[in-house]
């Protein structure tokens, strides 16, 4: 069988929906946005005390998103924030948002490990290689539209 890359290519960007569509049901499931369920999942996973501007970049998310989400957060009394430098704002969990994390973000960072552990080591390198290699060419592909 020939190899056909438009094949391929469809059947990956059908996987990366399918990866999106999984994690918009958990953030509903949650009663959150998307993006709310993303910065809880951020703040747990790099700690508290993390700027906006950190969880913007290590999620590629919009500052502006990052922002109007934590804004919902903080009235909804999950998020609190301190100054940092400047501008700068520091996002701590409050006790109802760590209940919150507990409930629903704890249980997803779980299953995708333990998705994670059911391919080998091996398997898991390569994935992770391969998905790094195409990340990166696609950027360069896309950098003069940018």
């Amino acid at each position: 069988m020939k190899f056909n890359p438009g094949e391929h290519l469809e059947e990956f960007n059908r996987l990366y929906r399918e990866m999106d569509r999984i994690y918009h049901e958990l953030a509903v499931n949650a009663g959150m946005s998307d993006s709310a369920f993303f910065i809880l999942y951020a703040i747990v996973e790099m700690g508290n005390g993390y700027l906006q501007k950190d969880i913007a970049e290590r999620y590629s998310i919009s500052r502006q998103t990052v922002n109007s989400s934590v804004q919902n957060l903080k009235a909804k009394g999950y998020i609190e924030m301190e100054p940092g430098n400047g501008r700068d704002r520091h996002v701590y969990l409050t006790p109802a948002g760590q209940q919150v994390a507990e409930r629903n973000i704890y249980p997803v960072m779980k299953m995708e490990k333990a998705a994670f552990q059911e391919m080998s080591e091996q398997e898991s390198r390569e994935l992770l290689k391969l998905t790094r290699k195409y990340v990166r060419i696609f950027q360069d592909k896309t950098e003069h539209m940018r």
